[in-house]
């Protein structure tokens, strides 16, 4: 996936990546954590997902974790896949985050090499980097 572009991206979900998306380096997804019983959910929630809770506030999640299960995808996802074409097999992840919680994920790198336990780093992905509209996406590879 390329990171590289001159144009300002977009995320690919609204509430879900830290912004300004600038550079790799400062890459973060977000959480929203409950003041009330102090569930942590991915992306930017209007309501606890576990209590109902209106009290939540917004966390940068962790760049690293812990790669819990993966599968291996050998086909092309139905609808509108984005990624490279012709279709790559690639890694699909859930990242166990130090912060408590579990995002599944792309996983970049040799489909090969992937093994439970692995040390994982957040990447930041550009899609349709030729279009006037790129997209700023997230995935996974494994440390050393």
């Amino acid at each position: 996936m390329s990171t590289a572009t001159d144009r300002p991206l977009t995320p690919i979900r609204k509430g879900l990546i830290s912004e300004p998306i600038d550079s790799p380096e400062a890459f973060r997804l977000l959480g929203s954590k409950c003041g009330a019983c102090g569930e942590l959910s991915i992306g930017t929630n209007a309501v606890c997902l576990n209590c109902g809770g209106s009290d939540l506030s917004s966390v940068r999640l962790s760049p690293e974790g812990i790669l819990w299960t993966f599968t291996i995808v050998r086909h092309a996802p139905p609808g509108d896949y984005r990624g490279p074409k012709p279709f790559v097999p690639f890694g699909l992840g859930l990242i166990e985050l130090p912060d408590g919680v579990r995002i599944m994920a792309p996983l970049d790198g040799d489909i090969e090499t992937f093994r439970i336990g692995a040390r994982m780093r957040l990447n930041l992905n550009v899609l349709d980097a030729d279009s006037p509209a790129p997209l700023a996406a997230f995935s996974f590879s494994m440390i050393g």
